[in-house]
């Protein structure tokens, strides 16, 4: 799980395509382990930072880390990612954002992402406002009945406010500190960017889907079920 809070900017490296997927190399820093040279390759050392194996939000897609350099990190990009995600069109030298997996004592600074990009909107235009700017996005309309005036979507793997919502476009105001610590700064009219809507509408809508909103008779019968978790249990236990 995700926060859309970047940690850092990388930069991509390399871009393999290749039957059934693709892999990437990311160059970046504080995200990266203090590593060191054995016979088995480059091991995690004793400083915190992502090792193989763990899951990485870059641009805002979920990848696993399957290899680690001194200075960059590679991943694997599935089939289906490439189709839901603005990577089948990545070129080299790209800034990319970045977003370690949230620990379990980390602070939920910005809204429950999973990493699982819906689609791919793109740029309109980039208006001052204040201190700052309000950027226009499309967006493709089968996710038009999961964004919300004010709700959070995370464009790029950051975690932003919809400000204003049209039929086919939505706008965010992106404050200066945010420009400086992402790759929001550099997009252009045109340029695709990675969508996921917020999670909870997507369970929201399934529960309507399978009629069980306001109607318990229709709901799975675990669901029916008393629970046992009482405060009495609870304190039993020691809680």
């Amino acid at each position: 799980m995700f926060t859309g809070i970047v940690e850092e900017v990388g930069i991509i490296r390399e871009l393999r395509f290749q039957a059934g997927g693709a892999a990437i190399t990311v160059a970046a820093n504080r995200i990266l382990p203090g590593i060191d040279q054995s016979e088995t390759g480059y091991q995690k050392s004793k400083i915190a930072g992502i090792a193989i194996g763990d899951s990485i939000a870059v641009n805002g897609v979920c990848l696993t880390v399957v290899r680690l350099m001194p200075d960059a990190f590679v991943c694997d990009i599935s089939e289906e990612t490439l189709r839901r995600s603005a990577f089948r069109k990545a070129q080299i030298g790209a800034r990319v954002n970045l977003e370690r997996a949230l620990a379990a004592n980390g602070r939920l600074g910005g809204h429950i992402m999973q990493g699982h990009v819906d689609d791919v909107g793109q740029m309109i235009s980039r208006t001052p406002s204040g201190k700052g700017f309000e950027i226009s996005f499309s967006f493709p309309r089968a996710l038009e009945r999961y964004l919300v005036y004010k709700g959070s979507i995370a464009i790029n793997g950051i975690s932003l406010t919809i400000a204003a919502l049209e039929t086919e476009s939505f706008s965010v105001a992106v404050i200066p500190h945010t420009l400086s610590v992402t790759n929001l700064g550099e997009l252009a009219p045109g340029d695709p960017v990675n969508l996921e809507t917020d999670i909870l509408g997507k369970y929201f809508e399934r529960y309507f889907q399978l009629g069980l909103a306001g109607n318990p008779e229709n709901s799975p019968e675990i669901l029916k079920t008393e629970s046992k978790l009482t405060a009495e249990y609870l304190m039993e236990q020691g809680f």
